[in-house]
């Protein structure tokens, strides 16, 4: 594993770090295969990132564009994370519909829609049965509680190890969320969290001897791939690595 722990002076500096690093990743993958495929992260954060990818002049056509999890709520709901990133990039660039996948909703029970993803993805991206996808950028935040994606402290969604796609658990509401064994998989991990409530959640995180059951986002360390905290000033001023 390779892994970097920026801390950038501002969100502004935070959300250009961001930028470079995901544009140099997805080039990156274009250039070696001619395609690139890539998660996103809901919540407020990575949105003026995508307002800022919304900017950028891309071959479009050769992206795949997933995300991490999502609120189990219809795709035009406000807390839709499908519906911020097409809002601030998505619907914005000339991307084929066919290349954007976001996670389904719409099932009675939220446990078929994961199994439907999960298919999904396996479909999409050739996966044998048993095999994990590399995917090319997985874009995640971090709640102050130190979950990632829909992976919360103490919930059953962590010990998933046998599947692509899971259900998470938000204080009995349900959610849709990629498994942690996807997520280490990916070729790169990018975390983007920026705020002063994030601090005691990242000091227990970077501990030596981490409590993953408590703090989830401690159990995403890639084997093969690159792990990036890139931290706002706010958020990373206490480590020691600061």
């Amino acid at each position: 594993m390779s892994k970097h722990i920026e801390v950038l002076p501002d969100s502004k500096a935070l959300i250009q770090r961001s930028l470079e690093l995901v544009l140099e990743k997805l080039q990156q993958a274009i250039a070696e295969r001619n395609t690139a495929t890539i998660a996103l992260s809901g919540g407020s954060t990575p949105k003026p990132l995508y307002e800022a990818l919304a900017q950028q002049d891309l071959p479009w056509e050769k992206l795949q564009i997933f995300w991490g999890d999502e609120r189990y709520v219809p795709h035009d709901h406000p807390d839709s994370n499908a519906l911020m990133a097409r809002q601030a990039w998505l619907d914005k660039v000339p991307i084929p519909a066919a290349n954007i996948h976001p996670m389904p909703t719409d099932e009675s029970d939220p446990n078929d829609a994961a199994t439907r993803y999960d298919r999904e993805l396996r479909q999409l991206l050739k996966l044998e049965q048993g095999q994990f996808p590399q995917i090319d950028v997985m874009l995640l935040g971090m709640g102050d509680d130190g979950h990632t994606a829909s992976l919360f402290p103490r919930t059953n969604a962590l010990q998933v190890c046998d599947r692509l796609v899971t259900v998470g658990n938000k204080d009995g509401q349900p959610r849709i969320t990629l498994t942690i064994p996807v997520i280490n998989e990916s070729k790169a991990i990018i975390f983007v969290v920026a705020g002063e409530n994030k601090q005691a959640a990242l000091a227990q995180i970077f501990a030596p001897d981490p409590d993953t059951e408590t703090y989830p986002s401690s159990l995403i360390h890639p084997e093969h791939g690159e792990l990036w905290w890139l931290l706002d000033q706010a958020a990373g001023a206490n480590l020691p690595q600061a």
